[in-house]
């Protein structure tokens, strides 16, 4: 296994998640768009303090003699 960095690879991507009520901002190409969704959500839940990141990363497995 090797991350894909192939030009047709899928694109990573990042979401944050609410530990306390698991909702789930939107995900996002970058990581600093999905963050930005953190403010937003505590200015509604402002006790809700701990999150979870979500990344998705393209992985690529390699054909040889171990199969």
């Amino acid at each position: 296994m090797t991350p894909d960095a192939e030009p047709d690879a899928e694109p990573h991507s990042y979401a944050m998640e609410c530990a306390v009520c698991s909702e789930v901002g939107p995900f996002s190409g970058k990581a600093a768009e999905a963050h930005a969704w953190v403010p937003a959500h505590l200015r509604v839940h402002p006790e809700h303090l701990t999150y979870r990141e979500h990344v998705t990363r393209p992985y690529r497995a390699i054909p040889g003699a171990w199969l």
